[in-house]
């Protein structure tokens, strides 16, 4: 059954449709974004040590894992941060959830 499955819908801004997809506990927002062929810079491996993987939480924040204080100095160094801003490698699902996540404007470097 379901006991450690989760939804994260994926909004984006660029107007391309939005996906939901299914995690499972454990999993980053990053790492179903990168499983489902969702673009999603991750400069740094996934190891909160950039912004680049910033995104905005709009629903189902309060289940996730408190932001950490490393966290927050690179989400206050992202494009347009804002209150409701995390960096998708430490939003890891821990239980049931719904997510609705919205992916800002990314700026690929060398493409």
């Amino acid at each position: 059954m379901s006991d450690s499955a989760t939804t994260i819908t994926f909004q984006f801004n660029d107007g391309q449709p939005a996906q939901t997809h299914v995690a499972v506990s454990g999993e980053s927002v990053l790492d179903v974004a990168l499983n489902n062929g969702i673009q999603l810079q991750h400069n740094c491996g996934g190891v909160c040590g950039c912004s680049t993987c910033h995104v905005y939480i709009n629903a189902g924040g309060d289940d996730l894992p408190e932001i950490s204080d490393k966290e927050e100095d690179f989400i206050d160094r992202a494009e347009n941060p804002r209150i409701n801003s995390r960096l998708a490698c430490q939003c890891v699902v821990e239980r049931d959830m719904q997510l609705v996540v919205t992916v800002p404007p990314q700026h690929f470097l060398g493409h």
